[in-house]
């Protein structure tokens, strides 16, 4: 959006499956009720982060059902469907049928699989194994994105584990009650996956409706941000032989992000373990814009990272409050002393001026590189090179001395200049990250406008000659852990 395109960002709520059935069933809740709570906690969660959407899913939603009715209708009556009887594995934590070739080198269901039981039983299946064939060639040749590119392999060989097993759709209600009703068989609901799925499209327009988008501008969605953990079989085997199953042609076919997981200490958070952070919690002790700065600077997408307090802590104290925080200080104060706080206009022009403005073109151009690719922290890591090199240019030419020389008057108003418009451009690209402190220091430029600037038309000399600034006040104000 920063960098002007136009952007529909969807994101939500499923609310479906088993397990939401057997915690209703533990707690003596109604699960409908269970399924508000949690929902509620999300919301707020999203609103505390700042975390802004345009389109907000809930798979309970009227429009949803119909939406999946009408797409399991659509598939049953072009012969998609059948219904089997089955006797094997079940995973009851990933709500799934296990294969033989679900089991580890030991010949045992690992742990990922939680409990695992034995089922007889009978229930509608979807013919995946007919698009196995197609998804590897759309996954090998890319048509069907998968980034990082070493997660494509993970993809292929799930294919090879599971590309001639059909995906089993439906539960039956003596089991499972807490679902989408198939349309056309009463005694079974839709398998939580496949229901849930569906969202993608029935929350982006796809079968029209009042107040939602218009699908085919939206569609192919641009990216589907997922976790590791659901990239296999739902999202890069399921979805996409869905999809095809559907009438969706390649061209068609949603991009996926796989990001990794946040451990500690190389460990996986388990509330077994007691090692959950709560990012509630961490959001009310450090500030929202200190964990986001965090997050998008610490990790690297695709990858998993170690969540660590006293990197955070260094991460905000090392790279805002001292070094930008110190560099917006600086600047504003320095000309708010020595020139009244006009930006004057000076035809001084030296080497290491010449220096920085090529560093914040440069800068600048990194910046996009490494969004374009998904690189947030080196992104960020651009920005703070130039931040650097502007705090170096401040010793070196020591404006609090020129200062002190009228006839140094030209050098003062240019080097003072230099820094200011800096601190306007870092406030621009810098606003996805930390649009509230971004915000403060544009509000202290006296340049609110800002904030409707586009990172692809930056351009030097934001900041007018004869513009009048405000008073400096910190943004970044340090942080002390207590011992």
């Amino acid at each position: 959006r920063l960098s002007g395109d136009e952007v529909y960002f969807l994101t939500g709520v499923d609310q479906h499956g088993q397990k939401m059935q057997q915690t209703a069933d533990k707690e003596n809740v109604n699960v409908a009720t269970l399924a508000n709570r949690n929902t509620k906690k999300f919301v707020g969660l999203w609103k505390k982060l700042g975390v802004e959407y345009n389109g907000w899913a809930e798979t309970r939603a009227n429009l949803h059902k119909t939406c999946v009715q009408n797409i399991l209708n659509k598939l049953h009556d072009e012969g998609h469907l059948y219904k089997k009887a089955y006797q094997g594995y079940y995973s009851v934590r990933q709500e799934q049928y296990l294969t033989e070739k679900d089991r580890n080198d030991e010949g045992q269901f690992g742990p990922e699989w939680g409990e695992v039981i034995e089922l007889e039983e009978e229930n509608w299946y979807f013919k995946l194994s007919e698009h196995a064939a197609w998804l590897r060639e759309v996954v090998t040749s890319g048509e069907f994105g998968v980034t990082p590119d070493f997660r494509r392999n993970e993809v292929l060989n799930a294919l090879d584990r599971a590309g001639d097993t059909d995906l089993c759709i439906s539960r039956p209600k003596d089991r499972l009650h807490w679902g989408i009703e198939l349309p056309f068989d009463p005694d079974f609901v839709t398998y939580v996956w496949f229901d849930a799925l569906i969202n993608y499209i029935s929350f982006a327009g796809y079968e029209g409706g009042k107040d939602l988008p218009d699908f085919e501008k939206l569609w192919p969605a641009d990216l589907h941000i997922i976790g590791k953990d659901i990239l296999v079989p739902a999202h890069a085997i399921y979805w996409p032989c869905m999809l095809h199953a559907m009438g969706f042609t390649n061209e068609q076919m949603p991009k996926l992000l796989v990001h990794g997981f946040l451990n500690i200490r190389g460990e996986k958070m388990s509330s077994s373990l007691g090692n959950i952070v709560d990012p509630d919690a961490l959001a009310e002790q450090f500030g929202s814009e200190t964990l986001r700065y965090y997050l998008v600077r610490d990790v690297i997408i695709g990858k998993d990272a170690d969540f660590d307090v006293q990197r955070l802590v260094m991460l905000y104290n090392t790279e805002l409050a001292n070094d930008l925080g110190n560099l917006c200080n600086r600047a504003l104060s320095m000309s708010k002393r020595s020139l009244g706080g006009i930006m004057e206009a000076s035809d001084y022009d030296d080497d290491d001026s010449a220096a920085l403005r090529q560093s914040m073109e440069d800068t600048t151009t990194d910046y996009h590189k490494a969004m374009d690719a998904y690189d947030t922290s080196a992104a960020l890591r651009a920005l703070n090179k130039h931040v650097s090199f502007c705090n170096g240019y401040a010793e070196r030419n020591k404006p609090w001395e020129l200062a002190k020389d009228e006839t140094q008057r030209a050098k003062l108003a240019s080097v003072l200049y230099h820094m200011v418009e800096s601190c306007a451009h870092i406030s621009v690209l810098l606003s996805p990250v930390t649009p509230e402190a971004c915000a403060k220091i544009q509000n202290q430029l006296r340049l609110p406008e800002l904030a409707e600037k586009k990172s692809n038309t930056l351009v030097w000399g934001l900041v007018p000659f004869g513009h009048e600034i405000g008073k400096p006040k910190p943004v970044f104000p340090r942080i002390q852990l207590e011992e």
